[in-house]
């Protein structure tokens, strides 16, 4: 992994000082998703500060499934997380479970009851809200708070059985319900659920709940900082309770930092999972979501995702970044790499009526003029070639240098040429426009008799290979940020439009994440679902340009 400069945050200092200090010898993180969903660019902001830390001071770094609720929990979602952050570019130092703890999570239970920690409740979950109080009104103690030490081991024991129906029963913290944070005051630690799980099967019917799961996990693993978002620092003071009195031998601590937020982009996998259930976009790997499986179909590469984690930095209070942020990066990454080819998204045939009917002449044109290394590509040209459609106006206004009846453009790459003529359908749609070329401008021949303004890009119509190409916008509307407005009610309806179009035939052996720059068009990536032999599909990963300025 590339290691270029390391910008400081608090956390990486925060290790510094421990390995000064001699509070830990080596660094251990750990990167914890719940397999309910696919992982979003807001993970791989915690993959990348979890895998690069830990590499940058000769760490470990652990995968960890928080499998803690069959019921929303899959293999499809196990294999997907896998899949992203090998694809991110890192490697595990240890893959787990937290299914694989379930006995000794059961165990640290156990003890927790001896101690008078914690009982067998039987409100239920609205019972317990009410109970709980408010941030301005303590709590109320439930009726079942002083059960027996010898009670609590039998219902506790009997809720692993089984003989209870889900929400009959739960296992709560006994800790103080009166504390001024209301995720002391006895939360639940356990559940019954009767459903299968993933990785265990119907071995359980008693699941531990996160928060008291999470820091068991931690600890048994040998975790030495815990990094997990804001919305979690209330959850601190459980944590570690929850690894004092369950008396474990590894105490690992809790550091949290700003979650990833980004203008007209949903977070939420939960959100992303009602797109996918509601049919608004065509799965968890559609170019529109901010999903990793959908910016990497989109054409967004490991390099150009994890020099945008960096940059954005680690800091202790939320803020939203600028989507363009993250397409400045991949034109960054791209500008270098993508060749450099001619796309016609929106076709309109010229004819270019003095050019010899049957000849062919191929024309050389560099690969990449910014990288000249990648060589150069022949591009065939003759008669007959198609242009864009908005490339053409019977009548322009001012200052529109583009092709018009009477008006001489360049192809870039090949001749001058002038519209003389323009044939019309029946309604009085312009369907093909006649034009002559100059044999003496050919590009290259160092010609300097006279100057175009415009330069137009083209595709040969007779070796023209037929594609669909795919443009994207936002997917939620900017008042999708706005309080009190349904989600659903923000999505764009224009957020993907479909062309057919034309590309040059050099690129007729395309594969899927090939990706190429299309003159005047931008940065585009052959799709990996719906792209075959016999029809190749474009994703537009990003416009050539954009107005975003990066602060350095």
């Amino acid at each position: 992994m590339e290691n270029n400069h390391v910008p400081s945050n608090f956390i990486r200092n925060i290790i510094i000082d421990d390995l000064k200090s001699g509070k830990h010898k080596e660094i251990v993180t750990r990167f914890p998703p719940e397999p309910n969903g696919y992982l979003h660019i807001g993970h791989a902001k915690a993959i990348c500060l979890n895998f690069e830390l830990a590499d940058e001071f000769e760490g470990k770094t652990y995968l960890r499934f928080d499998d803690t609720n069959p019921v929303k929990e899959d293999v499809e979602y196990v294999e997907s997380i896998k899949k992203d952050v090998q694809w991110l570019g890192f490697d595990w130092d240890g893959l787990y479970y937290a299914s694989n703890y379930f006995q000794e999570m059961y165990n640290r239970a156990v003890i927790l009851i001896k101690k008078d920690k914690a009982f067998v409740c039987d409100l239920t979950a609205e019972e317990i809200r009410e109970y709980r109080g408010s941030l301005t009104e303590p709590g109320k103690e439930s009726p079942y708070r002083n059960r027996s030490v010898e009670e609590n081991l039998d219902l506790f024991e009997r809720m692993k059985k089984g003989e209870f129906k889900d929400g009959e029963k739960v296992l709560r913290a006994k800790i103080d319900m009166t504390s001024p944070n209301l995720n002391m005051r006895d939360p639940v630690i356990y559940r019954t659920v009767h459903a299968t799980h993933h990785n265990t099967g119907d071995e359980w019917c008693i699941y531990p709940m996160y928060d008291y799961a999470h820091p068991l996990e931690d600890a048994i693993e040998g975790v030495t900082h815990s990094l997990c978002s804001l919305e979690f620092e209330d959850h601190r003071p459980l944590y570690d309770w929850a690894v004092r009195e369950c008396e474990m031998e590894c105490v690992p601590n809790q550091y949290e930092f700003a979650r990833l937020n980004m203008t007209n982009t949903v977070m939420s996998k939960r959100k992303l999972k009602l797109l996918v259930d509601e049919d608004v976009v065509d799965g968890w790997d559609d170019p529109r979501m901010p999903t990793i499986s959908g910016l990497r179909r989109r054409g967004y590469t490991p390099e150009s995702i994890r020099t945008f984690a960096k940059e954005i930095g680690i800091a202790k209070n939320n803020s939203t970044v600028d989507s363009q942020m993250l397409e400045h990066f991949i034109r960054e990454d791209l500008k270098l790499k993508a060749p450099r080819t001619m796309g016609v998204l929106r076709p309109l045939k010229v004819v270019i009526t003095n050019y010899p009917e049957d000849q062919v002449e191929m024309l050389e044109a560099e690969v990449n003029p910014e990288n000249p290394e990648m060589g150069t590509r022949m591009i065939p040209f003759s008669r007959e070639i198609y242009i864009e459609q908005e490339d053409f106006m019977e009548e322009p206004p001012k200052k529109y240098h583009r092709l018009y009846p009477g008006n001489e453009v360049r192809l870039k790459h090949a001749y001058f040429i002038k519209c003389n003529d323009v044939v019309k359908d029946e309604n009085g749609n312009v369907v093909e426009i006649h034009c002559t070329y100059d044999p003496e401008t050919k590009s290259g021949t160092g010609f300097t008799g006279r100057k175009v303004k415009g330069t137009l890009h083209w595709v040969d119509a007779k070796g023209a290979v037929p594609a669909e190409f795919r443009l994207y916008e936002p997917l939620l509307l900017d008042e999708a940020q706005e309080p009190g407005k349904d989600f659903l009610d923000c999505i764009n309806p224009n957020s993907m439009e479909t062309l057919e179009g034309f590309i040059e035939p050099n690129m007729a052996e395309s594969k899927p994440q090939d990706k190429f720059q299309f003159f005047r068009h931008g940065y585009f990536n052959v799709d990996s679902k719906y792209s075959t032999d016999e029809k190749l599909v474009f994703n537009r990963i990003v416009a050539l340009k954009s107005s975003f300025k990066l602060n350095k």
